[in-house]
């Protein structure tokens, strides 16, 4: 990707696989994504304790995932995200979307080694911040948060119509999550502000519903389901 959207700030530790890109979609790209998720059958979400989700492309499964065709409105988008050459000459083809409504999030997690080390996402609807934090804090998406207060290393805002990108190291040797909150405060800990619209230190902006459209490439796919008996 053009260096011109890395992720630079004063937190020497952020590692420089971090991409921002402001306004990737217009408002009528981002009414059209919304509208397409809402109208979309009952049965595909599936419905978790703190949010909603669609998966779309296939199941992502160690042993391959079973591929399924994407719908247009999602593979004019992934054939996008993928000409900026983020999963090594490869096509996205499989789409993750999840619904976030005003204090939901997702505690720290990777996406693992089923998928080609580079996640972009597409955020509509909201802003929100997206934390990152040192791997020894390790924990499933859905498994047991006993441990105490976890302290995000640097966050990014993420603003609607924005795209985000991770790679390599940003994808392999960091968690990240989003707090369950209703608010977010600007402060010094995000590290793309520079990239953003401008917003004053110790700022407050609420947060509503908002749907990210989390695009990856699976190396490993299927055509013959008996695979899996």
């Amino acid at each position: 990707m053009n260096d011109t959207f890395k992720v630079v700030s004063h937190y020497a530790s952020i590692p420089d696989t971090i991409y921002y890109v402001k306004d990737f979609i217009d408002t009528d790209e981002e009414r059209y994504l919304m509208e397409n998720v809402m109208n979309s059958p009952k049965p595909k979400w599936t419905v978790l304790s703190n949010r909603r989700l669609q998966n779309w492309g296939g199941l992502p499964h160690p042993k391959g995932m079973a591929k399924q065709q994407l719908p247009q409105w999602l593979q004019k988008y992934a054939l996008k995200i993928s000409q900026l050459n983020v999963f090594g000459g490869n096509t996205a083809n499989h789409v993750l979307i999840n619904e976030y409504l005003s204090g939901q999030g997702i505690m720290p997690h990777e996406d693992g080694p089923l998928f080609y080390p580079c996640v972009a996402t597409i955020n509509t609807g909201s802003h929100t911040l997206l934390d990152f934090y040192h791997k020894s804090v390790a924990t499933t998406v859905d498994g047991d948060d006993s441990s105490p207060q976890r302290k995000p290393i640097f966050s990014l805002l993420l603003e609607p119509r924005s795209l985000v990108v991770s790679q390599s190291d940003a994808y392999e040797s960091y968690l990240h999550g989003i707090q369950e909150v209703k608010s977010d405060i600007i402060s010094q800990r995000i590290a793309n502000l520079k990239l953003c619209d401008s917003h004053a230190m110790g700022e407050q902006l609420e947060r509503t519903t908002r749907l990210s459209f989390t695009i990856r490439y699976v190396p490993k796919v299927i055509k013959n389901l008996t695979f899996f008996k």
